[in-house]
């Protein structure tokens, strides 16, 4: 069964600083019939307003991942981690026992727009962690490149969830395929662009999909397409 998601049925909030919309229930977003897709609990699309951002705060026995499309976010945590994330950068952070952090755009001008990522951990009370790579374009054009998964391999970014998420960028003919376990979940987000999935469904930024019981993935007929793909666990 495949489910569509338009981008316009989702959750806003504009608070100035930050304009968010969110695919499952988050914050003061409540809508019981998203609250999230397996194991997949949280897709925000959020723009950070130049010069603002996420004040200190707290969080635990979660996998949090951001994947920055424009500008730039800095990050800073109680591990001691001082960052900046860049387009095309993934950035996991293991909230575990807990851990606190802030995130900003101290650009002057510019726009961070990125998205936050959440995800129930194999287990609660993990060790706090983090990691961050970079998958630039020559990586993710016209195929899936797996970006994090639980053990890591291709290069990915390592998550501590029965859970894998791939990357790709489609234009024109461009197009790629991914078998599926029909006995686990898969959903489709698009972050920017348009795409087709399954030669059927034509989604733009902000739609989302999920695939139920369905054994493969097609995307093609691409335009400026930034898609995110997830392997996910049927957990509550």
């Amino acid at each position: 069964m495949i489910t569509v998601r338009k981008a316009e049925d989702r959750g806003v909030a504009d608070h100035g600083w930050l304009k968010s919309f969110h695919t499952f229930s988050f914050a003061d977003y409540y809508d019981p019939a998203h609250m999230g897709v397996g194991n997949l609990r949280v897709i925000n699309d959020d723009r950070i307003a130049p010069g603002t951002g996420f004040g200190t705060h707290a969080h635990r026995d979660m996998e949090i991942v951001s994947y920055v499309l424009e500008g730039e976010l800095a990050h800073r945590d109680s591990m001691g981690n001082g960052t900046a994330i860049r387009p095309g950068e993934v950035q996991r952070m293991t909230a575990g026992t807990g851990v606190r952090h802030s995130e900003f755009n101290h650009a002057q001008g510019q726009t961070t727009h990125f998205l936050q990522i959440w995800l129930l951990p194999a287990r609660a009370g993990l060790q706090p962690g983090y990691e961050q790579k970079e998958f630039g374009p020559a990586d993710k054009q016209g195929r899936l490149r797996l970006v994090a998964a639980p053990d890591g391999r291709e290069g990915s970014v390592t998550l501590h969830a029965d859970a894998s998420i791939r990357a790709g960028l489609f234009d024109g003919d461009e197009s790629a395929e991914l078998a599926l376990d029909p006995k686990r979940l898969a959903y489709v987000h698009v972050a920017e662009g348009e795409v087709t999935l399954n030669g059927e469904h034509r989604l733009r930024a902000g739609d989302g999909v999920t695939l139920d019981g369905e054994t493969r993935l097609a995307l093609g007929a691409g335009r400026g397409a930034n898609v995110l793909v997830f392997d996910l666990a049927r957990s509550s």
